[in-house]
């Protein structure tokens, strides 16, 4: 019987966030569609966090870069944690990742103006179409949480 191949193991820290705006109908989530490792999907914004960068600059980093518009922190929301494998410098590596998504308010921009090198399309989706259109459950509970903190009134 082959013995299994034991990875190195990296820990990688994303940030990304659910930026949304009040539309006619409603509550809007910016969503990006991207293509990786051949598939295509929709997906929240979020990134690797650089160096010397905090979560949440990261967060407003990613949102403006992949959906082309400027928002603000509103509250955190909660940290995904999954495996994968993958490669660095060239080797094969199982990484620990952890993206700590956080709700953000639009504040300025114009989706069109996402970077195309990272993001296919991106747009506003009313929040139940949101939730039917992104690939993962957990970016699917994460906009469900943040229509939650939206829909709920502050307590007096």
């Amino acid at each position: 019987m082959a013995e299994a191949v034991q990875f190195p193991v990296e820990q990688q820290v994303s940030s990304g966030g659910v930026a949304y705006r009040q539309g006619e109908g409603g509550v809007e989530v910016a969503l990006v569609f991207v293509r990786f490792r051949g598939k295509e999907r929709w997906q929240l914004p979020k990134g690797l966090v650089d160096t010397g960068e905090s979560v949440e600059e990261t967060a407003l980093r990613e949102i403006r870069e992949e959906a082309g518009i400027t928002t603000k922190l509103v509250a955190p929301l909660d940290v995904i944690e999954y495996w994968y494998v993958g490669h660095s410098h060239g080797q094969p590596v199982r990484f620990h990742k952890f993206v700590h998504f956080f709700l953000c308010q639009y504040v300025s921009g114009d989706i069109r103006n996402h970077d195309p090198r990272e993001v296919i399309e991106a747009r506003w989706a009313p929040i139940a179409e949101a939730v039917k259109l992104l690939a993962f459950s957990n970016e699917k509970k994460l906009v469900r949480q943040a229509q939650g903190l939206l829909t709920t009134p502050p307590a007096i």
